[in-house]
C-alpha cells in the first residue's frame, strides 16, 4: 500500500508531499515526522527508496507507506500523557513518532512477534536517542517492546488510551483489539481492508469510522490456535515507579528549554527582556511596525511596476512623463531591493552553517561536576 504522493528527494520533502496531499493535517503530527528521519530505519542498502512513499521489507523487518503512519498518527489523535499500545511494532519508527508527542509522563509499549526485529528497533531507538537533535528539542516518552503475538495479550489484563495495530485483524479478532481500550480510547486498525478508527464511548459502547482502503498482512494466529491456554504474553508495567534523580532530570531539562525558547525569540525579534506590567511598545514593537510598512511599500511598488509594463509605451518624443516615473519607482524600491538582495545573502549563509544544539551546549556550558553534565543529557553518553 502507498504511492499516494510523490517521492521525496529527502525527509522535509517527503512530509511536504504528504501535507500537500492531505495526508499530514495538524501541526502536531508534522513536527513528528520532521523530528524522525524514515531513512534512519532502511538498512543502509536500502536508503534509496526510503523517501518514496511506499512500504518496504526485508526479511522479518517491515515499513509501512509514510502515507498509512500518517493517517495513523491524525487518527490516533495523541495527546502527552497518554497510554499508547502498538501491536507489531516492527523497526520502532512510529513508536519513536508517538513518543515525542507523550512526553516523559506517558507510556509507549510495543509488541512484535519476531526477537530479532525488537533487537533492529532497539539498536535504532539508541541511535536516535545518542545522535539525533530532536531528542533534545522534545519532551521524550522512550517506547519499551517485547516479544510476543499480540492474540496472546491476557485478556482485561490492561486497557491503554490508543491502541494501534500494524496487521490485518479478522472480524472474529475485533472485540478482543476493542477491550484493549479504556472508555474514551482510540483504536486505529486495517479490518476488512479498511483502516479504521473505533472510539471506546461507554463500556459497552464503539464508534467506527472508515478512513482508507489498505491493505495489509493478516495477523498471525497463535501456534496452539487456542489464547485460553496460553501462558499469555508480559506487557511492561503501566506505570515505573522513578527515582527523584530522575524527576529532577525531566525538570531541570525542561526548564532550561523554556528558557532557552524564550531567550531565542527576543533575540531574533531584537528586543530586550520584558518587564512585568511594562505594556507592549518599545523597539522590538516599533520595529515590527516599520517591517510591515516596509513591506506593504515594497508590494506596492512592484504593483507599480507591473501595472507600468502591462501598459504600451507611448511613441511621443515627449519622455519625461517615463523618466520621472522611473526615477519614482527607483526611489521606493532600489534601497529595499538593495536590503532583500543582503537579506536573501545571509539567509544563504546561515542556511549553510549546520544547526546548534542549544538544549546540549547550553548544558555543557553550565558550572556543573562533569558526571552531572553527563546525567543531564540523558541518554547521550550511556
Amino acid at each position: 500500500m502507498g504511492g499516494a504522493v510523490s517521492a521525496g528527494e529527502d525527509n522535509d520533502e517527503l512530509i511536504d508531499n504528504l501535507k500537500e496531499a492531505h495526508y499530514i493535517r495538524s501541526d502536531l503530527v508534522e513536527q513528528a515526522f520532521r523530528a524522525l528521519d524514515r531513512a534512519d530505519y532502511y538498512l543502509e542498502e536500502f536508503r534509496d527508496n526510503a523517501y518514496k512513499d511506499l512500504a518496504w521489507r526485508h526479511g522479518n523487518i517491515h515499513l509501512s507507506a509514510p502515507c498509512i503512519y500518517s493517517e495513523v498518527m491524525e487518527a490516533l489523535d495523541l495527546q502527552p500523557g497518554l497510554s499508547f499500545l502498538n501491536l507489531g511494532s516492527g523497526t520502532g519508527y512510529l513508536s519513536t513518532m508517538v513518543g515525542l508527542i507523550l512526553g516523559p509522563f506517558g507510556v509507549n509499549h510495543g509488541v512484535e512477534l519476531h526477537a530479532d526485529v525488537i533487537d533492529y528497533a532497539y539498536k535504532k531507538l539508541d541511535f536516535f536517542i545518542k545522535t539525533s537533535d530532536s531528542f533534545d528539542k522534545f519532551e521524550f516518552c522512550e517506547p519499551s517492546f517485547v516479544v510476543g503475538n499480540c492474540l496472546e495479550i491476557i485478556p482485561n489484563c490492561r486497557q491503554y488510551d490508543r491502541v494501534y495495530c500494524g496487521a490485518g485483524v479478522q472480524r472474529e479478532h475485533e472485540n478482543f483489539m476493542k477491550n484493549l481500550l479504556k472508555v474514551g480510547g482510540i483504536l486505529v486498525l486495517p479490518l476488512e481492508e479498511k483502516l479504521t478508527k473505533i472510539t471506546r464511548t461507554s463500556h459497552n459502547t464503539w464508534e467506527t469510522k472508515k478512513i482508507i482502503a489498505v491493505s495489509f498482512a493478516p495477523l498471525v494466529l497463535p501456534k496452539n490456535g487456542d489464547r485460553s491456554q496460553s501462558t499469555g504474553v508480559p506487557l511492561p508495567a503501566m506505570f515505573e515507579v522513578r527515582t527523584l534523580q530522575d524527576f529532577a532530570r525531566i525538570s531541570i531539562r525542561h526548564t532550561l528549554k523554556v528558557i532557552l525558547g524564550a531567550s531565542h525569540e527576543r533575540e531574533a525579534a531584537g528586543c530586550q527582556p520584558p518587564l512585568v506590567g511594562v505594556p507592549k511598545s518599545g523597539p522590538c514593537f516599533k520595529r515590527r511596525r516599520i517591517h510591515r510598512r516596509r513591506i506593504n511599500s515594497v508590494l506596492l511598488a512592484s504593483k507599480h511596476t507591473l501595472e507600468h509594463r502591462m501598459i504600451p509605451e507611448s511613441f511621443d518624443d515627449d519622455s519625461s512623463d517615463g523618466v520621472e516615473e522611473e526615477g519614482q519607482l527607483g526611489r521606493l524600491g532600489v534601497g529595499y531591493q538593495a536590503n532583500d538582495e543582503e537579506e536573501e545573502r545571509g539567509n544563504r549563509d546561515s542556511a549553510q552553517e549546520p544547526a546548534v544544539n542549544l538544549l546540549r551546549e547550553r548544558i555543557l556550558s553550565l558550572p556543573l561536576p562533569e558526571p552531572l553534565k553527563m546525567y543531564l543529557l540523558y541518554y547521550r553518553q550511556k
